[in-house]
């Protein structure tokens, strides 16, 4: 068996999935291997995502490890079956893996939530704003990684499930550029907002006792709630969480920042507003 030398975060939350099954059935990785009829390394390297699984392999796992949760089942199998390129892999070798990362998982999501505070999101940035955002990086970035970077954001913004973003009023005000740049945003903004799977709602400056503005996060629902996602941003880039009790916190916390949040129509209003002052 050909080892992968990189496993994509995907990759690796299925070996994370089955160890998961295992630990909760008991097991050791040297009984689950005895009951595989192969040894504790594969086990090991199959939830590491060294290694793949085949459909036949995962089912027989999931029986052992008596979980009847077919549809969960279903959802890993086709994870382990997918041998999909993403045009994301034209990157790989020539930006973090976690930009590869990010854009797989928002991908294959079934549902995307985000809270930003302080930058409008990759998903909705103009192109401008995209590269004011890369040059204010220290380091600074060599010209062709910036543009790369650019890019890559540019064609993530293929956004095929329903999305929800709640953006605060100080991330629509600051200018991460020029006059120029800013209105051009904002009207971006406004003009995906009317999409029919796009959802933009703003958190005002004014709004009183408002504790959880720095709750900036991307919510990614799986096809199945125990595949969610949670995307922080950290220093060296995305820190992907996927525990149930923490996807169980953030969900509580998207719900109570949108419903302190100005509807959409009045949202767009609100922008279209801070447009004109520009």
């Amino acid at each position: 068996m050909v080892l992968r030398r990189e496993p994509t975060a995907r990759q690796m939350r299925l070996g994370v999935e089955l160890r998961r099954l295992r630990e909760a059935a008991g097991l050791t990785a040297i009984e689950a291997a005895a009951l595989l009829g192969t040894n504790r390394v594969q086990i090991s390297q199959i939830e590491s995502g060294l290694a793949g699984v085949s459909e036949q392999r995962l089912r027989r796992l999931a029986s052992h490890y008596a979980c009847t949760d077919e549809e969960f089942i279903t959802a890993l199998i086709a994870v382990a079956t997918d041998r999909t390129r993403g045009w994301w892999e034209e990157y790989r070798g020539s930006l973090p893996t976690s930009f590869l990362d990010l854009a797989e998982l928002e991908h294959h999501a079934a549902h995307l939530h985000e809270v930003a505070i302080l930058y409008v999101p990759g998903l909705l940035q103009t192109e401008d704003y995209a590269r004011a955002v890369f040059s204010s990086r220290v380091p600074e970035l060599a010209h062709e990684e910036l543009e790369l970077r650019v890019r890559h954001r540019m064609r993530r913004q293929q956004i095929v499930a329903p999305y929800e973003l709640v953006i605060h009023e100080a991330a629509l005000r600051i200018r991460v550029s020029d006059r120029a740049t800013s209105r051009a945003q904002l009207t971006k903004l406004l003009e995906l907002s009317e999409a029919e799977n796009i959802s933009v709602r703003v958190i005002p400056f004014d709004l009183d006792a408002f504790s959880r503005a720095a709750s900036t996060m991307k919510y990614a629902s799986g096809p199945v709630p125990k595949l969610d996602t949670v995307v922080r941003d950290v220093p060296h880039g995305s820190a992907f969480i996927d525990s149930e009790a923490q996807l169980s916190a953030f969900r509580t916390r998207f719900r109570k920042v949108e419903a302190v949040s100005l509807e959409p129509e009045r949202s767009r209003d609100f922008i279209n507003q801070l447009a004109k002052e520009l």
